[in-house]
């Protein structure tokens, strides 16, 4: 795994570091290290030895500093002169792009990788409120035909069951096994509120456009031939029922990624990330009744669950229940 070495100017990164644990768990392979107003740069430089000589893997280390051309900066790049080819130094530190980094370490190898790819998750992430003083930006709320006109269906790549939809996971692994040219979130909840699809659309990764729609438009656009050419789609559900809906509709699904449901009273939990109720079990058969397939990974990388047996352990400590 990639080491990350998070560096400022005073306990800025001791501060992140913290607000990343928050949000995506504690990280293993990561260290803070701070510049205080007593200390000079061999200072700072002495630390970032330490911690690199801490991480299992010192050939790919990902340097993320508060500034370019700053003392924390000009330490890792030192630092770095024997290791060009492999280490690599991102500047302007935020907390999207530390979170970007940790969900990139799930799927990519090497620091370079790292590197390149959260930038646009942390330009992205720079806003301004009120609105109007941003630069228009290109994204529509709606999905809208194809780019290239080019008459065809969507070419459904991912469709996926994941209560926290949009997120680290998604935006990175997925994103990038499956290649969409557009991430859609199937939802009437969500549809219909406006801070949650604005927030879905913002954690859209570069070159991706993200949509919220309810299930009838769902439907709707998954009977239009003429517009989707090329189109290349990811759906997002929060959960089976909204899948079996659209599928009840004519979405045609074939296998359905199961990614995560949190857990809430009563229901059951037969494996670490998964957790049902009954009503949950009996929309899954009625899925495996239409046929559809289920591929019960987090990452790609993971190896795939069996869902029968995770449906029969959930079947089973619900009838403990009763």
């Amino acid at each position: 795994m990639v080491g990350i070495i998070i560096a400022s100017h005073g306990e800025f990164a001791d501060g992140i570091s913290q607000s990343g644990a928050m949000i995506f768990g504690e990280q293993e392979n990561v260290k803070a290290v701070t510049l205080m107003p007593s200390e000079g740069p061999d200072d700072i430089k002495t630390k970032m030895e330490k911690a690199i000589a801490s991480f299992d893997n010192q050939d790919e280390v990902l340097f993320l500093v508060d500034l370019w051309g700053g003392t924390p900066f000009n330490q890792a790049s030192s630092l770095m002169e024997e290791n060009k080819d492999k280490w690599a130094i991102v500047a302007g530190l935020n907390l999207a792009m530390l979170i970007e980094a940790y969900a990139s370490r799930l799927s990519m190898d090497t620091a370079h990788e790292i590197a390149a790819h959260i930038l646009g998750t942390a330009k992205e992430a720079v806003k301004v409120k009120p609105e109007e003083l941003e630069p228009v930006d290109a994204g529509e709320a709606d999905v809208g035909p194809s780019d290239t006109g080019a008459p065809g269906t969507f070419d459904y790549v991912l469709a996926r069951i994941d209560s926290r939809l949009l997120h680290g996971q998604v935006a990175t692994s997925w994103t990038k096994n499956t290649l969409p040219t557009r991430i859609i979130v199937v939802s009437d909840e969500v549809a219909k509120d406006d801070l949650r699809k604005k927030l879905i659309q913002q954690a859209a990764p570069s070159g991706v456009k993200a949509h919220v729609v309810p299930i009838s438009k769902m439907i709707e656009l998954a009977k239009d031939d003429q517009h989707f050419g090329d189109q290349r789609a990811l759906l997002l559900f929060e959960n089976p029922q909204d899948v079996l809906r659209v599928v009840e509709g004519g979405v045609p699904l074939d296998t359905i990624n199961v990614g995560s449901m949190s857990h809430t009273t009563g229901k059951v939990q037969p494996n670490k990330v998964l957790a049902f109720s009954q009503d949950d079990v009996d929309t899954f058969n009625k899925l495996k009744e239409f046929g559809l397939n289920f591929d019960v990974r987090k990452v790609p990388n993971d190896s795939q669950g069996n869902m029968d047996e995770i449906i029969k352990r959930a079947q089973a400590e619900l009838d403990k229940q009763k």
